[in-house]
């Protein structure tokens, strides 16, 4: 598969403690993106961040978090990303979802 031009980056800010059923949040969203044949995706950790809660999680030994921060990237088209946003939109209950227009220089797997 190549992906070359213009492309969408959508970036899904959750929480490491985030679970969907018993797997963690970010790890179905990634087969799930898998599933739907899109181009790539990557789970991020954060090491301190606060969202909408208000609530500063950090790796600090004085104030150890159990949900650190975690961010999803997922690149495709714009079709494929607008395909797949009904799953995000199910399985994302609280969290920050922010989609970006991006041009995509190089995407080559193995030969």
């Amino acid at each position: 598969m190549t992906l070359e031009g213009p492309a969408v980056r959508l970036t899904i800010f959750v929480g490491e403690s985030d679970q969907h059923g018993h797997q963690s949040l970010a790890r179905e969203l990634i087969h799930r993106a898998h599933a739907a044949g899109l181009a790539g995706a990557t789970v991020l950790r954060g090491v301190e961040g606060f969202g909408a809660s208000n609530h500063v999680h950090t790796t600090s030994i004085l104030r150890l978090s159990g949900d650190l921060p975690v961010m999803i990237v997922v690149v495709d088209t714009a079709e494929k990303i607008d395909a797949w946003w009904g799953e995000v939109e199910e399985l994302v209950a609280e969290g920050l979802v922010v989609r970006e227009d991006v041009q995509v220089l190089r995407y080559r797997g193995h030969a």
